[in-house]
């Protein structure tokens, strides 16, 4: 009776060693003395051959790995630390498990020499603007080692760029010098219209007088109507072209030579009268 008993123990005991769980987010990789079996466990109870299996889940949800920050020298010569984050997931766990040690530390020294590859590759502007091309390049650059290992990348993006603080602040400089030019483009381009606008106005009033004046009482409106204690009154063209004639009159009679006059007959000096002489006597 002893014996059936500890037979029993001995059975159930192994039974319970030989049962395993295998999650939904997880597959399982059966060794049987040392060999892979050909299938790979689903999801939900297995057994297995107590002694001699053994069996290794792996993970086949998506992994999130940070890539740690890259320096590096861009193709135009500047500076750079960059980081990005890597997004993979297993596919065949079979051979994650076997042609690989750690698959996980695998995909990150991989990511990490492709992302300096990538950054002497491409220049400043490439790595502020244009990361789409550069994303597809790095997931190409993974792709090839990771299905070698049945790791299938999903993403693969670039976090940040830093640059040096001189790079930033000449970048600085250049958006303000380009932000002025534009400005004064802008400004200089709205004189001209404007300037062609008046040019315009100038010619059709030019062919009728009366459109100048009532333009000069429009301006005298708009003034009055700020209520103002002093009013600016336009003179009219037409009295300073007058006051102008006159002027130019008056200059050219002042600049005419004028008459010499006739000589003054000069009087011939008057002779005084001689007193009558004395008589002289005899004696």
């Amino acid at each position: 009776m002893a014996v059936l008993v500890i037979v029993a123990v001995v059975v159930l005991f192994l039974l319970t060693t030989g049962v395993r769980v295998v999650q939904q987010y997880e597959r399982g990789v059966v060794f049987r003395l040392g060999r892979v079996r050909g299938t790979v466990r689903e999801p939900g109870l297995t057994l297995l051959v107590p002694v001699l299996d053994k069996m290794r889940k792996v993970n086949v949800q998506v992994v999130t790995m940070p890539v740690p920050t890259q320096e590096g020298i861009t193709k135009d010569n500047v500076s750079v630390s960059v980081d990005a984050v890597l997004y993979f997931r297993v596919i065949e766990p079979i051979r994650a498990t076997v042609d690989v040690q750690n698959y996980n530390f695998a995909m990150l020294q991989v990511a990490q020499t492709s992302l300096r590859s990538i950054i002497g590759k491409s220049e400043l502007d490439d790595l502020l603007s244009g990361r789409e091309n550069l994303h597809h390049d790095l997931e190409v650059m993974l792709e090839s080692p990771a299905s070698g290992w049945g790791v299938h990348i999903d993403r693969v993006e670039i976090k940040d760029v830093s640059l040096p603080d001189s790079m930033k602040r000449s970048m600085a400089r250049q958006a303000e010098a380009d932000r002025e030019r534009r400005a004064r483009i802008i400004t200089a381009d709205g004189e001209f219209q404007a300037a062609a606008k008046l040019a315009e106005a100038a010619a059709m009033m030019s062919g009728t007088p009366a459109a100048l004046q009532l333009r000069m009482l429009q301006t005298v409106v708009e003034v009055a109507a700020e209520k103002n204690s002093t009013l600016v009154l336009p003179f009219p063209v037409e009295m300073l072209r007058f006051f102008e004639a006159s002027a130019n009159r008056l200059n050219e009679g002042a600049a005419a030579p004028a008459a010499p006059a006739p000589a003054a007959p000069v009087p011939a000096p008057a002779v005084p009268p001689q007193a009558p002489a004395a008589p002289i006597d005899a004696d």
